[in-house]
């Protein structure tokens, strides 16, 4: 996100999304939403930025779960509750007094979203099928009075099939079905409209027209939705170049295209792990196993060489502070580990730059860990750096070795598996699937949990080394979850220390981020 000293509030829609001249108030009569008016209202960029980052986090765990082959079930459980996290919207007989603002982020996300991933065939295909995937789901689980008033608000060209055409064709429409009777109505479209339809085989065809059933419904709006949105994604596309002279988006909106490869992480100010006293610089050592492979690499790379370069130094800093090493115990962590530097040294070399990335020192900006976008699209390792991502950053026989011997990865097809991910550069799904294969019977007895009438045990793909340490560290100790407020960063410090949160979460692109940062 961009600092808000940089922007405190502008037009997000300075040049509007579409050439109209005649900006209207948006209204939003329905729950479902065919995105064919683009919004006019004026956004802060701040608001802008959000919005596409929450309904990102939506959509990249619908590719990320069609990747995994999740069942439908599984989808719609894991759909429902990053939903309600991120864009959830209330149906009209709710009387929620937060339909409007609800409604609107929606909209205007989905909006933004279209012109971040407008540019380029792959991204305009990935958008398309996420969303139509996303409407799905909203459809089905929508109220049938509202979804009905809405259908039909749409005044699409379906031609009912008349009770002639219907009984002359009965046999056939029944045997396609395999029912015993007709369905109460029928709509007759062209073929093409319906393919998901025509490839089950659960229309009948003919003469290039395929006889719908109403009970198939959703199928039919499902394709009308897909049709319009292509076709509106390709006018985005042409419109573009037209955007280029408002340099406040272009890189917000470079930024959120990136950002469908590994997307942001925003850890809760309440997200709570651990329990009894503060974590420790003694306690790192023994956290370690509930490290992800990139800060297992460095945590172990500092253990042997008792040093790290400055983007290690930086890297993995960040994320100790991330799982809650308070800036007293970060210097003595660091103070411990360079043990083979003398400590005048370090007071004058470290010392100032540790407390800088707790915002004590310099411009007082309170830095966050980095995320897994960041880590993979910044500088990469040279010569005998070790920051980075492994996944991305290792051959792949030194990434297989370093699991079998660091992860304690040995399995074969697991390891089969990464080297698969890693070659269609899904390197946060190579994560996750080790990430599964280690905890895996912590998994399958939550799991079972629910299978036995637990709460749903819903496993978002992990975006973030700090969400996968707190997502290791719980599942290894359920018991203890809540006890200790930790993983926001923010560290201990003295009062009347005006710290100021630094918001870039990524720029996207090489030095984004942490190019103005200080770090040792």
């Amino acid at each position: 996100m961009f600092r808000q000293e940089q922007f405190k509030k502008a037009s997000a829609t300075k040049k509007h999304f579409s050439n109209t001249t005649v900006y209207l108030k948006s209204d939003y009569p329905h729950r479902l939403n065919f995105y064919t008016s683009p919004p006019t209202a004026e956004v802060t960029l701040d608001q802008f930025e959000q919005w596409a980052i929450d309904r990102l986090r939506v959509l990249e765990e619908i590719e990320t779960s069609l990747y995994r082959n999740k069942s439908p079930d599984e989808l719609k459980i894991t759909l429902a509750a990053l939903l309600k996290k991120y864009l959830h919207l209330d149906s009209n007989s709710s009387h929620s007094t937060q339909l409007h603002e609800q409604r609107q982020k929606d909209h205007y996300s989905h909006f933004i979203l279209r012109l971040a991933f407008a540019r380029s065939e792959d991204l305009r295909r990935r958008f398309s099928k996420a969303e139509t995937i996303l409407f799905k789901h909203r459809f089905e689980s929508d109220d049938g009075n509202e979804r009905t008033e809405f259908v039909d608000s749409l005044e699409l060209d379906w031609k009912p099939v008349s009770n002639e055409e219907k009984a002359a064709l009965s046999q056939q429409l029944i045997a396609t079905s395999g029912g015993k009777k007709l369905d109460d109505g029928y709509f007759k479209v062209d073929w093409e409209r319906v393919p998901d339809l025509v490839e089950q085989r659960r229309v009948f065809v003919r003469a290039g027209k395929a006889y719908v059933p109403s009970t198939l419904q959703v199928s039919l709006v499902v394709a009308e939705f897909t049709k319009k949105l292509e076709h509106a994604l390709e006018l985005t596309a042409r419109a573009l170049p037209r955007l280029d002279e408002d340099d406040r988006l272009i890189p917000i909106l470079n930024h959120l295209s990136l950002g469908f490869t590994a997307p942001e992480y925003n850890p809760s100010s309440e997200l709570s792990i651990l329990s009894g006293a503060p974590i420790t610089a003694a306690d790192v050592e023994g956290l370690s196993q509930h490290f992800p492979a990139c800060m297992t690499h460095l945590h172990r790379t500092l253990r042997k060489a008792k040093h790290l370069k400055h983007f290690g130094r930086l890297q993995y800093g960040l994320f100790l502070k991330g799982i809650g090493l308070s800036v007293e115990e970060a210097l003595t962590f660091w103070r411990t580990a360079f043990s083979s530097t003398p400590s005048e040294k370090f007071d004058k070399e470290y010392r100032y730059n540790v407390r800088h990335s707790f915002g004590l020192e310099g411009q007082r900006k309170n830095y966050r860990a980095k995320s897994c976008q960041q880590i993979l699209t910044e500088t990469p390792p040279g010569n005998g750096e070790a920051h980075g991502c492994p996944y991305r950053h290792f051959s792949p026989e030194n990434l297989n070795m370093f699991l079998a011997q660091q992860m304690g990865v040995k399995d074969a097809a697991v390891l089969r598996g990464v080297t698969q991910d890693v070659a269609v550069t899904k390197f946060h799904m190579a994560c996750n699937r080790v990430f599964e294969h280690i905890h895996r019977e912590e998994i399958r007895k939550a799991k079972e949990q629910v299978s036995n009438g637990g709460p749903p045990a819903v496993l978002e793909t992990i975006i973030h080394p700090n969400e996968y340490f707190v997502r290791s560290w719980e599942l290894k100790h359920p018991e203890a979850i809540g006890k200790t407020d930790v993983g926001g960063g923010a560290g201990t410090r003295r009062a009347g220390d005006r710290v100021e949160v630094d918001t870039i979460s990524s720029r996207g692109g090489g030095g984004g981020g942490g190019g103005d940062m200080e770090m040792m």
